[in-house]
């Protein structure tokens, strides 16, 4: 709620209830009018041509309305005022940040059977709100009682967003096959990663099915890359200063093509909070930097790889036919353990997105 307005020469200072202050620019707050000659609300798109708004444009008068849910603002281009929300001016103050909280950065000894929800809840309206929720808070979630087969990952998905189209197609369903190109189509062990480190835009969700275990290990593994780099920023400022500076390279040669992309392994937005964790071991083409700063490197991706394989930052736990398990590729890292015998999988990616889309449509972040 909004306790107090007062216009200045070219901004207009507002006093939250909460006694936060921010000043907001005249020509900014023009820009966003959302009466019917400024904003289309049928398509949410702006009607105001911007380029042609005077840059010094001035405020006749601001008045809180509705015991601080609007402000009416009369601008000097304008014959009646116009409406601001209380949630839009909160939602859009400097540094604010109302998604960070709602994270639960988490080490092994963190997790229960809160990561754990039924497929029949996850289908309908209330249990979908639920899942999502703790799909984005946690990172990761297990969808236990599906059909063993791809039907239940295509229903997941279309709850979600829609099925995105990779290399490995849309829906796919896998066994180990030593004629494929990537490491996971084998038995072997799969350490901690996050996959697509070679595409410019990451999936952001993956979805894997089990629908066929006669076999002995093949353990699945799940990290919070976000606690990893939280410690590493605590205990060793030089270790993460490399880890968001460094673009690394990540290629995929095989299946008649060749996908390269570069990016930090912490990916930081303009005000340095972490939006992506992107490791790829297997996947990491040659580079060179200087050589202090290459031995640097090499310090760094051992510090970080170090403790993802470390039992203190692993969840595991072996998938039983029905079980799915769902987690954000630009957060979590996966693995595998080495298996022997029969296991048959399902899954496919969802962009990322279309994750954020979904979690905004149903209030799970703003």
């Amino acid at each position: 709620m909004i306790k107090e307005v007062e216009i200045l020469s070219n901004e207009l200072k507002v006093i939250f209830d909460n006694k936060q202050i921010d000043k907001f620019p005249n020509i900014w707050l023009r820009d966003h009018a959302k009466d019917e000659s400024n904003w289309d609300s049928r398509s949410n798109q702006r009607k105001t041509f911007t380029a042609r708004l005077d840059p010094n444009i001035q405020i006749k008068n601001a008045e809180i309305v509705d015991q601080g849910k609007f402000i009416e603002i009369l601008w000097s281009d304008f014959d009646k005022p116009i409406k601001y929300s209380s949630n839009f001016l909160e939602k859009n103050k400097i540094k604010s940040n109302p998604n960070l909280e709602t994270l639960h950065i988490w080490k092994n000894k963190d997790i229960n059977y809160e990561v754990f929800v039924e497929y029949e809840k996850v289908l309908d309206e209330k249990g979908f709100k639920n899942f999502l929720n703790i799909l984005y808070k946690y990172g990761f979630c297990v969808i236990q009682n599906c059909e063993k087969n791809i039907n239940s990952v295509e229903k997941i998905a279309n709850k979600i967003g829609y099925v995105r189209q990779s290399i490995f197609g849309g829906l796919w369903s896998f066994e180990s096959d030593e004629n494929m190109a990537d490491s996971a189509y084998t038995q072997e062990e799969l350490r901690p990663h996050t996959d697509s480190t070679y595409s410019n835009d990451a999936p952001g969700l993956q979805l894997l099915l089990c629908c066929h275990y006669k076999a002995e290990g093949g353990h699945s593994i799940m990290v919070d890359g976000f606690k990893i780099a939280e410690d590493i920023r605590k205990k060793h400022k030089d270790i993460y200063d490399v880890l968001t500076n460094v673009e690394v390279t990540g290629e995929y040669k095989g299946d008649g093509v060749v996908l390269k992309a570069s990016r930090p392994i912490f990916k930081l937005d303009k005000n340095k909070k972490l939006l992506q964790v992107s490791f790829n071991n297997y996947d990491r083409a040659p580079f060179r930097l200087e050589n202090a700063d290459m031995v640097k490197f090499y310090d760094a991706i051992k510090e970080f790889d170090l403790l993802a394989n470390n039992d203190d930052y692993q969840w595991k736990r072996i998938l039983k036919p029905g079980e799915l398990l769902i987690f954000n590729n630009w957060r979590v890292l996966h693995g595998r353990g080495s298996f022997k015998g029969s296991r048959k999988m399902s899954g496919c990616y969802i962009n990322k997105e279309d994750f954020d889309s979904c979690c905004i449509m149903n209030k799970i972040i703003s």
